[in-house]
């Protein structure tokens, strides 16, 4: 579903919640969620967008592949 790109902050939860996260929970300086073992910082809801390069580094700290990206 998503596009492997730019992404708001909300549709990023919301796609992480479909691949099984569970959360966001208040930490220290940022939010994040957890799916078993994982535990993955949000991005801070201030800072806009959530680029391509950091969204490949959110994912592949998630444990999740660019093709299960695109068909959640």
């Amino acid at each position: 579903m998503p596009a492997f790109g730019p992404i708001s902050r909300r549709d990023f939860i919301a796609a992480l919640r479909a691949a099984g996260f569970v959360g966001p929970y208040s930490g220290g300086r940022h939010q994040f969620m957890i799916r078993g073992e994982v535990r993955l910082r949000i991005p801070n809801p201030h800072e806009g967008d959530v680029g391509r390069d950091f969204l490949s580094r959110l994912l592949r700290q998630a444990g999740i592949s660019r093709e299960e990206w695109e068909r959640l």
